[in-house]
């Protein structure tokens, strides 16, 4: 069960996001240390020379909400070159005989942890879960002092998503998010446990493949592994651990069989033990949805038939938490409120999603894009551009790939966005990292297509997916932009009129961004009593503005339209969800109100 930690002598409260944080990997028992932590902005970085680690910090922070937001209690936006947080907390004495593991959802971007004046991890990137054990260092009954330091110097060139690297909210790019942003909690495993799963559904003999990642193995340990579902069980089968990387199949008898999908999102329970002489040593839940997504030709097909994918781009940003969701239910609405509007999967752009995203999108049928949020310096520095990826992007994107590949409403990868080096300019750190990133994809994953970079640089020939990004507003010069791909030569995005990708191979192609269509009636209004001119920074959408309600509906249909009625696309994505800071171009305004007839805008996606 979750028991709540200790406040350190703050006033009681309600801890926030207090569900189990990983819902595809349970274990009974564990301790949440949301809530308050003492907390001290470190704007030098010198805390170390200035003694944080050792002392009481001066503040507090209300976790897993970041400093910048309002939900923290701190809302400091400035830029937060280094944080540190502080906690003392009583290990349960019934975890006795167990190791403690320490995990951590995030935190952005440098984070080091100490636990008893001793280090217990360090971990590079803001997107990346990270686990730390405290074994040898306490034990079930002690108390014990953790403390943080986050480090996240704006001019790095490291992935940040959409964080903004001026002062103010810029463009499409907003406010920072610095240190701890999500969950943070205590669990007791045996010394011998289960590290990962690695859950893959093969839907050609109606089978779950499962492979355990497991530590401290010894002779006579056994991987056991039962599939049930609302019947009763479904599979068992039990196989020596005798290999480094144990695995087993879960075979579905026929009468059992229901797949997974957007109309029957069915998942089957499954329970994993490791087990020696008879007796359980340690014992997971999670669940697996039976699908299979392949390419038959420009086709991407989901259990052996296509479904047109009527995307939306899902930022994930809210008003008082930003990256952080105020709570589950917020994740689960988002999605319901993209499928009120027609839409039956989104592109997670730019970040990193907290594992109960995928939890919900199993649970509703909901096809989604896993992303990275690998944009970096955003033109501020001597780097001067969005894309200086170095070697530990893909470090951070496997880590990303191990924790989030069993779910199955991820259906496709993307590990880049809008990269524009060059074509037949000299070989760069970029090009390197792009490959990188799609052969690493591959290899942690093989079942699921990968688009090499969203739009722009399509930089690894015959890569599964081809894509590109327009915001063109007039829906007959769209029309006719688009028209080349029914005569393999799809609408391919350049950079200042220069080439930046090898040519299309007839692989599946989506228009992977369109619309972006601004509207905000009270603010139109203000502008038309006005002579001022709009200010871009202030509230943008993408080019000419509508000016009537009316007119928004017409221009999304129009756009809309062209690319369902082109039968070589598998899909689109519709910028955006909801709007974000400055960026006003949402199906749902930044409170998650409609802004629309969201009606009419699923008659367009879904006729009747």
């Amino acid at each position: 069960m979750c028991i709540e930690a200790q406040k350190n002598g703050f006033a009681p409260m309600t801890i926030p996001k207090p569900e189990y944080p990983r819902p595809q990997f349970v274990r009974p028992d564990w301790l949440t240390l949301n809530g308050y932590w003492q907390f001290e902005i470190d704007q030098g970085d010198t805390g170390i020379e200035r003694g944080l680690r050792d002392r009481e910090l001066v503040g507090q922070i209300l976790v897993p909400f970041a400093p910048e937001s309002r939900a923290s209690e701190v809302e400091n936006t400035d830029f937060l070159h280094a944080v540190w947080y502080r906690r003392i907390v009583r290990i349960p004495a019934d975890w006795a005989g167990r190791d403690v593991l320490l995990h951590f959802g995030a935190v952005d971007h440098d984070a080091t942890v100490w636990v008893n004046d001793t280090e217990v991890a360090r971990h590079r990137g803001g997107f990346s879960s990270f686990t730390a054990s405290l074994a040898g260092i306490a034990i079930a009954g002690d108390e014990v002092t953790i403390v943080v330091r986050a480090r996240d110097t704006p001019t790095e060139a490291q992935a940040r998503g959409k964080q903004s690297t001026w002062y103010q909210n810029t463009g499409c790019n907003y406010t920072r998010t610095t240190g701890i942003w999500q969950s943070v909690w205590l669990e007791p495993v045996p010394p011998a446990h289960i590290r990962s799963l690695n859950v893959v559904p093969q839907r050609a003999d109606s089978s779950f493949l499962v492979t355990a990642d497991i530590t401290h193995l010894a002779d006579g340990h056994r991987l056991e592994a039962t599939l049930t579902d609302d019947r009763g069980e479904v599979a068992s089968v039990s196989v020596g651990a005798e290999d480094l990387a144990p695995h087993l199949t879960l075979t579905v008898p026929a009468d059992r069989v229901r797949l997974w999908g957007p109309q029957d999102p069915h998942l089957y329970g499954l329970t994993v033990r490791l087990t020696s002489d008879g007796d359980v040593v340690d014992q997971v839940e999670s669940y697996a949805g039976l699908r299979s997504v392949a390419i038959s030709g420009n086709r991407i097909l989901l259990n052996g038939e296509p479904v047109f994918q009527r995307l939306v781009l899902d930022q994930g940003y809210w008003p008082d938490t930003l990256m952080t969701s105020p709570d589950d239910e917020s994740l689960r609405r988002d999605i319901e409120l993209s499928m009120a509007a027609g839409f039956n999967g989104a592109r997670l752009h730019q970040k990193v999603f907290e594992e109960r995203f995928y939890f919900h999108a199993d649970r509703l049928g909901y096809l989604v894009w896993g992303e990275f949020g690998d944009w970096g310096v955003s033109g501020k520095g001597p780097a001067g551009d969005n894309q200086q990826p170095t070697a530990s992007f893909i470090a951070q994107w496997l880590e990303v790939l191990t924790r989030d590949r069993n779910h199955p409403s991820i259906i496709g990868w993307c590990p880049l966005n809008e990269t524009h080096q060059l074509l037949h300019d000299r070989v760069t750190q970029l090009d390197d990292v792009t490959v990188g990133m799609y052969l690493a994809t591959k290899a942690a994953d093989p079942t699921r297509p990968v688009v090499d970079a969203s739009g722009y640089s399509h930089r690894v020939r015959g890569a599964d997916v081809y894509d590109s990004h327009s915001y063109e507003q007039d829906p007959e010069a769209f029309r006719a932009q688009q028209a080349g791909l029914s005569e393999g030569r799809p609408y391919v995005n350049d950079h200042d009129g220069l080439p930046i990708s090898y040519g299309y191979a007839g692989q599946p192609f989506f228009v992977s961004e369109y619309g972006g269509i601004w509207w905000n009636a009270a603010r139109l209004a203000e502008e038309q009593a006005s002579s001022d001119d709009p200010n871009r920074d202030t509230s943008w959408g993408y080019g000419q503005r509508v000016d009537s309600l009316e007119a928004w509906h017409e221009r999304f249909e129009g756009l809309t339209r062209v690319l369902l009625g082109d039968p070589g696309m598998f899909g689109y994505c519709y910028t955006q969800l909801t709007d974000t800071f400055q960026e006003e171009n949402g199906i749902y305004d930044f409170d998650r109100n409609p802004k629309f007839d969201i009606e009419r805008i699923r008659a367009v996606q879904v006729p009747h």
